[in-house]
């Protein structure tokens, strides 16, 4: 049980620094301490994930940094694709789905490590200095549009594809500071998290009680360590540790899915 609550309180410190990291890391976790499948960790680790995401948007509300237009339409357009991809993970195999999620976290490591995310110098989506809300037009919806379909679709099928998937996106399609995008990515999070918990309940998925419980609280906890750390760490740090987890989680997954 105090693997589970450390495995919680990583989580959440990792998601509350970064704006990702949560789910990517959640089912793995789940994997190693709990002996489950992809398809048994993933509902799980959504659970907690989505409920930290939850508490570090109010805290966003409070400080006025949260672009919730941008992430209300963004998590509007990802439910199609996220009861797609619960569909999907019902139907591929257990061993696929831990390979494809291996790979999917090795490009993501990559990219966060060798920082390939850059902000683009004329991005898509603009932001009105004087308001500092996004400017709201044609290819502004098209574009947040966009990544609520991938970044859906990947939530329902392996139970992540939240923040990993929007921070590195939002960073190339808007000018917007970091502080705003990581409180909008816990936002959108928290909303497609929702969907995606709605239809594996709905699909009667049995949620474990006690081990979910506990670890939600820990994920919390740790969301809240993790905003208070984001004034002491250094953000090219964080990013830097973030990616070297993420390499070693996903080469233990393909590892273990191939032998």
């Amino acid at each position: 049980m105090w693997l589970l609550v450390l495995e919680g309180l990583a989580i959440g410190c990792l998601l509350g620094m970064t704006g990702a990291g949560g789910g990517i890391l959640a089912v793995p976790a789940l994997m190693a301490s709990q002996g489950w499948s992809v398809a048994q960790a993933a509902p799980v680790g959504l659970l907690a994930v989505t409920l930290s995401a939850f508490v570090g948007t109010i805290q966003g509300f409070f400080k006025k940094i949260v672009r919730y237009r941008a992430a209300i339409w963004i998590a509007l357009i990802s439910i199609p694709s996220a009861r797609y991809g619960v569909q999907l993970s019902n139907i591929i195999s257990p061993v696929w789905l831990s390979i494809a999620f291996s790979l999917v976290m090795l490009v993501v490591a990559y990219r966060v490590f060798f920082n390939k995310v850059n902000d683009m110098e004329n991005p898509p989506c603009k932001v009105n200095k004087s308001t500092g809300r996004l400017i709201w037009n044609f290819k502004t919806a098209s574009v947040l549009g966009f990544i609520g379909v991938v970044a859906g679709l990947l939530t329902g099928l392996l139970g992540v594809g939240g923040g990993f998937v929007i921070v590195p996106a939002l960073r190339k399609a808007t000018d917007l500071d970091m502080n705003s995008i990581v409180a909008t990515s816990l936002m959108i999070i928290f909303l497609i998290g929702g969907v995606s918990i709605s239809i594996h309940v709905l699909d009667g998925f049995q949620y474990p009680i006690s081990i979910s419980a506990t670890f939600v609280i820990a994920c919390i906890v740790g969301m809240l360590l993790g905003r208070k750390a984001t004034n002491l760490v250094p953000s090219s740090v964080i990013q830097k540790i973030f990616a070297i987890t993420v390499i070693v989680v996903a080469i233990s997954m393909l590892v273990k899915a191939l032998v």
